[in-house]
């Protein structure tokens, strides 16, 4: 890959709508590895180009990680001197800017591929979202949104404690032992942003239960959102269901905001 291929780098990962931080050495004072404009872009598992390797690189790495994973927006410079101390044999003095590009998205977990969950992943794919679609059973995903992560796993539970903190999770399996499994793990983490589970005030009355005998607390279980949606959207109809999640998906998020 050539040293101008940023841009293609960087719209390769809009597409995939994965956050990533672009630095750019701004200027140079005597020997340096690379020369000023030279450009660099990290995401939370990959990196892109170079800026020169060495400790250097290995520093500013950290550094993009860390703004990735504290959602920080705001771009920032940061002064290096290159010598011994640093582990850079070059003894010149650079600065990198950095900046968090493409803003970091939140996270949405489905769990469930049939008609409710086709319809909300559909519709969510459409947002500023980072969607992973969870299902154990063998050829549901018959239509993936472009963007959107499948994932085929004989315990969806792992998808939980495999997710970051921070996450919302919508719960709509086919059945409701694996619902319970799942909103357990979910709500014992501890760190969700949202918890939706489909189904009635039967069913959230009867998780309750079951839930406060597993040894959640009061304030675990008024984290969960069941029947999920935004009230005053009616209806049954598959459609209907997704747009009322949706809704409620996007007023949380734009609230955090």
């Amino acid at each position: 890959m050539h040293f101008d291929d940023w841009l293609e780098v960087l719209t390769d990962l809009r597409k995939k709508r994965e956050p990533c931080v672009l630095l750019t050495l701004l200027d140079e004072k005597g020997s340096v590895p690379r020369s000023g404009g030279t450009k660099m872009v990290v995401t939370r598992d990959g990196c892109f180009l170079t800026i020169g390797g060495g400790n250097l690189e290995h520093q500013c790495v950290q550094i993009a990680r860390e703004m990735l994973t504290n959602r920080e927006t705001r771009p920032r410079c940061e002064p290096f001197q290159l010598g011994a101390r640093a582990g850079q044999c070059c003894g010149g003095m650079t600065t990198v800017l950095f900046e968090p590009l493409l803003r970091p998205q939140p996270e949405v977990i489905v769990f469930g591929a049939g008609h409710v969950g086709q319809a909300l992943v559909s519709l969510l794919a459409t947002l500023p979202l980072c969607i992973t679609w969870v299902d154990e059973r063998e050829g549901q995903f018959s239509h993936i949104p472009a963007g959107v992560a499948t994932r085929q796993m004989e315990e969806p539970v792992d998808a939980v404690t495999q997710s970051a903190a921070g996450s919302y999770y919508v719960v709509m399996t086919h059945s409701h032992p694996r619902d319970l499994e799942l909103t357990e793990a979910i709500l014992k983490r501890g760190d969700a942003k949202y918890v939706g589970l489909i189904g009635s005030q039967t069913k959230r009355q009867r998780f309750d239960y079951r839930l406060a005998g597993k040894g959640l607390s009061e304030a675990q279980l008024a984290q969960l959102r069941c029947p999920v949606g935004l009230p005053d959207v009616k209806g049954k109809l598959p459609a209907e269901i997704a747009v009322a999640i949706a809704g409620e998906i996007i007023a949380v998020y734009q609230g955090d905001a």
